[in-house]
């Protein structure tokens, strides 16, 4: 039996492949959509940001590929995203009510490109994924070496959450995904000849978007009440603290 998505379905389905380029997540699941709407062909998001001083070409690139994934929908005539609440959100709604594009928008403040942007930071998402991956391992078996993770192999890794996300990610960057080739690598798969400090500092790099997915679900929640039912559990980098949310109010209530 196939299931038929309704257009609201779909389009939170299209905007679930929409990505955090630092938090390496979708904004669906940071809990970034603030409202859909949608009458016959046409569709209006308003997107919302954990604070107004959030990263101007982090906010324009997320909310520039909300709208490509929109247009893309076979069934729609008129998209319009809007970031709310942000310092840049008249320029940035201005720019993609017009399509002028992230140096029409920014114009001589655009100093690098997004493909630049995006490749930077789907280089670190693969750094995390990679350690993620390597660690899984070391904790399965306490007796192995680190040194012993170079000869990992991506057929050696077991199949779950973490494979499969390194797999994405290397495919993002280019990387091959063969069973023979090798987990620890570079963006240019290349093998590091220290291997401890390698995976030192995949682990720096997967330990910063951890926690500054956290921190940003957190500021977030503050932000705008109501949120936290917006978002979904991160288990990756969770603390005890994470698994739940009360409000000041909440919290002054139950000291007095």
């Amino acid at each position: 039996m196939t299931l038929t998505l309704t257009r609201e379905d779909a389009v939170t389905a299209a905007l679930g492949v929409v990505i955090d380029p630092e938090l390496d997540e979708p904004i669906t699941d940071l809990g970034f959509v603030r409202s859909i709407a949608i009458d016959g062909s046409s569709v209006i998001v308003h997107l919302r940001l954990p604070t107004s001083f959030c990263s101007p070409n982090f906010a324009y690139l997320m909310a520039s590929d909300a709208k490509d994934a929109l247009v893309a929908l076979d069934w729609t005539d008129a998209v319009v995203v809007e970031l709310d609440d942000h310092h840049d959100s008249p320029i940035i709604n201005a720019g993609l009510a017009g399509d002028l594009g992230y140096r029409g928008t920014f114009g001589h403040e655009a100093l690098d490109s997004l493909d630049e942007l995006r490749t930077t930071f789907r280089r670190k998402a693969h750094t995390a994924a990679m350690e993620r991956c390597l660690t899984d391992l070391l904790r399965a078996d306490p007796s192995r070496s680190v040194e012993s993770l170079a000869d990992v192999r991506l057929g050696e890794l077991p199949s779950g959450e973490h494979q499969a996300a390194l797999v994405r990610r290397r495919t993002a960057i280019g990387l091959p995904t063969d069973a023979t080739d090798y987990v620890l690598v570079d963006h240019e798969n290349a093998r590091p000849g220290n291997v401890p400090l390698a995976v030192a500092r995949a682990r720096s790099t997967r330990i910063s978007i951890d926690g500054n997915a956290h921190f940003c679900r957190g500021l977030l929640r503050t932000r705008y009440p109501g949120s936290e039912q917006d978002q979904t559990v991160r288990t990756d980098g969770l603390e005890p603290a994470d698994t739940a949310f009360f409000s000041l109010t909440t919290l002054r209530e139950s000291l007095s």
